[in-house]
């Protein structure tokens, strides 16, 4: 399976390792005309951003994913950390297919895949010192305020002090993440879109201590990486993107609680009543109805408003297992 291939609803990419990142959203326009991952034409070199070697905290779906990206697009060395070796063996072998598929459907030659690869490197946690040439680090684990703690609290004893230190969390304060950084001035939000290689948007939060430096740094790379920023100058819980998907969500799940309309015709109603290509429950169950819950969880905690109250029936699946599309069952069956 291919990141940049656009063929059907199953570019969802399995999780390919514990740390599987903090993206919450699933484009709802990749069934029918996300662009493709354009490999050499418009890469940038680093004199244009000035990211020689790039790392990656976490190896699952969306860490590899914006590994891709950052050797494809902007041409950086790329080292991925993950503290599963069993990830970064399922990381490295799907970078390598990806890249034989890039080669087989044209869009690199052979040379082109192989040098691809090999400016790529897998290094568990206990050898973080490996990011200490890095000029910019993305953390991409599970989007737990205290997993992320742990990363950034030991990125400081190993990232240059020039590094840039952002975090893909979905929901997170980055206030809140930079606080646990040596240089809080150098830490921003950068929460990419899921599959990262076809989804142009990405959001980038200042928090509030975030110069200046870092945001513009930060922007020239979304550039060299092909994606089209929304600047959040504001730092607050769900961002833009979340903070509207997410209710969105959450208000189905309560409709299908209260028995109003089944899963389907909900779905239906909104395709056919707003023209989106894919109802809410069969979003929610492509995004994880666990990272959805735990944004709804982050909103209503933050803001202490009843509105982003999560949907009792949301929760009950969780506690059930039925996480969507990655364990087979959601509001729907995958068989």
């Amino acid at each position: 399976m291919c990141f940049s291939q656009l063929d059907t609803i199953a570019l969802v990419i399995p999780t390919l390792g514990q740390w599987t990142g903090g993206c919450a959203v699933f484009g709802l326009g990749v069934m029918f005309a996300a662009p493709r991952l354009t490999i050499l034409r418009s890469a940038r070199s680093f004199s244009t951003h000035g990211v020689g070697t790039l790392a990656v905290i976490g190896s699952g779906q969306m860490g590899t994913g914006i590994g891709i990206v950052a050797a494809a697009r902007a041409q950086t060395t790329v080292i991925f950390v993950d503290k599963f070796s069993e990830g970064l063996e399922r990381s490295e072998k799907f970078v390598q297919d990806w890249a034989k598929k890039e080669v087989s459907k044209g869009r690199l030659s052979d040379d082109e895949g192989g040098a691809l690869v090999k400016r790529m490197s897998w290094a568990t946690f206990d050898q973080l010192g490996v990011v200490g040439n890095a000029d910019f680090i993305v953390e991409a684990v599970n989007e737990e305020f205290e997993v992320k703690k742990s990363v950034f609290q030991a990125l400081g004893a190993h990232a240059k002090d020039s590094a840039i230190l952002a975090s893909n969390t979905s929901s997170i304060s980055i206030t809140k993440i930079a606080a646990e950084a040596p240089h809080p001035e150098n830490v921003i939000g950068m929460h990419f879109m899921n599959p990262v290689p076809v989804m142009k948007g990405v959001e980038v939060i200042r928090g509030l201590a975030t110069s200046e430096d870092t945001k513009q740094r930060t922007l020239l790379l979304c550039e060299a990486m092909g994606k089209t920023p929304t600047f959040c100058d504001k730092d607050m819980p769900g961002f833009v993107v979340n903070r509207i998907l997410m209710p969105y969500i959450n208000e189905a799940f309560f409709v299908l609680q209260e028995g109003i309309a089944s899963a389907e015709e909900i779905d239906s109603g909104m395709k056919l009543g707003t023209n989106v290509p894919m109802g809410p429950l069969t979003l929610a169950d492509f995004i994880g109805l666990d990272t959805c819950l735990g944004i709804m969880r982050v909103l209503h905690d933050e803001f202490c408003d009843s509105k982003y109250r999560p949907s009792p029936l949301l929760q009950q699946y969780v506690t059930a297992g039925w996480l969507g599309k990655k364990t087979g069952r959601g509001v729907f069956l995958y068989r």
